[in-house]
């Protein structure tokens, strides 16, 4: 086709449109910027942008290079001072699973509303128990110049400390090390196990039997040794033949209840919630009520458990908010950190299920 063919097509299709441009990315604000604005030097700019009381800056000069970072939306460079002064306004949380938790995720949520209270910001690493992971992601935190970092697990235990998280300064979450001098914030289980069992002993319940799990870990020694405190402080004698174990599920609960029953106890105190829910519906097999015939107490609220089982299930709650509160609150140096680790208050949660029963 000839030039002139060519051109009498574009006549018949018409004027063409210019191809459309890419929008251009918006030219990001300086220091500069700012100080022309103000009418200031951007020295002058430098020192309100980092808040440099002692400089010597009318008041007036000062708020009017306020007004001009507002309306002109200046950003400093996070990157710029973190090399400056060596570290950033971030805080490093790395977990093996507290993320894909539904009740252990407030952990998270505790530790972001702290740090935000302070100023600062949370990177998260949900690792799901990946050493390798887990390496990779306490390296990338110490490259971004983290102020620390919180190390947390899922449920309360005792952790090795991993080699790259010693480059940093950290504080142990919701688990703890032997290592000395090792920070940490942990649920208190012994006072857990003692309010649990105090609010049975509330209502009046002298026999309580303790369903404990059989797994080793720190709740199962803690919770029995609340449980024994309670009594004593009661004075009633302690009765190793009312403490059973079960495995911590609701399988296990449903399992243990021929052998509360053939203890005759009135009142039973479980070791979780959810051997609790299993609890109820072998009482239930046997035309057993809940508390006319049998108390129950269990541990963890866990709200799509406790709250929803009929009658809602008197517990106690494990204080996810407030230890990843308290870990950010210990690495600032804000709380104190004790000697061994810092015990979190677990509080207690009345609902039905602790009453006493309708006879006595």
């Amino acid at each position: 086709m000839s030039s002139m063919e060519n051109g009498a097509e574009a006549s018949a299709r018409g004027p063409q449109r210019p191809s459309p441009k890419a929008p251009e990315r918006p030219h990001p604000v300086t220091l500069r910027d700012v100080a022309e604005a103000a009418g200031v030097s951007t020295a002058t700019v430098s020192l309100v942008v980092n808040k440099k009381k002692d400089a010597r800056i009318a008041e007036e000069t000062r708020q009017r290079v306020k007004d001009a970072i507002r309306a002109l939306g200046y950003r400093p460079n996070a990157m710029a001072k973190t090399l400056v002064s060596g570290t950033s306004k971030f805080i490093g949380l790395v977990a093996d699973g507290v993320a894909t938790t539904p009740f252990a995720g407030q952990i998270i949520h505790g530790a972001q509303d702290e740090a935000w209270k302070h100023g600062y910001a949370l990177l998260i690493a949900n690792t799901e128990g990946n050493s390798e992971l887990e390496q990779d992601a306490i390296a990338m935190m110490l490259e971004y110049k983290v102020r620390g970092i919180l190390y947390s697990t899922w449920f309360h235990r005792q952790t090795d400390i991993p080699a790259p998280l010693r480059e940093a300064d950290f504080v142990l979450v919701n688990c703890f090390s032997n290592e000395q001098g090792a920070r940490a914030v942990v649920p208190d289980e012994v006072q857990g196990g003692r309010s649990a069992t105090e609010l049975l002993l509330a209502h009046g319940h002298r026999r309580i039997a303790f369903i404990n799990a059989t797994i080793p870990a720190p709740a199962k020694d803690g919770r029995l040794a609340g449980y024994r405190q309670a009594l004593e402080n009661a004075g009633i004698p302690f009765d190793p033949d009312l403490v059973m174990e079960a495995y911590p599920d609701q399988e296990g609960g449903y399992l243990a209840t021929a052998g509360l029953l053939e203890r005759g106890a009135p009142a039973v105190f479980c070791y979780n919630d959810r051997m609790a829910m299993g609890l109820y519906d072998g009482l239930r097999e046997h035309g057993l009520s809940i508390p006319g015939d049998i108390a129950v107490v269990g541990f963890d609220n866990q709200e799509v458990i406790a709250a929803h089982l009929r009658p809602p299930l008197s517990t106690v709650a494990l204080p996810h908010y407030e230890l990843g509160a308290a870990g950010v609150r210990v690495l600032l140096g804000i709380d104190p950190a004790p000697g061994g680790p810092a015990k979190i208050h677990c509080p207690a949660v009345e609902r039905a299920s602790a009453q006493a029963q309708a006879h006595a």
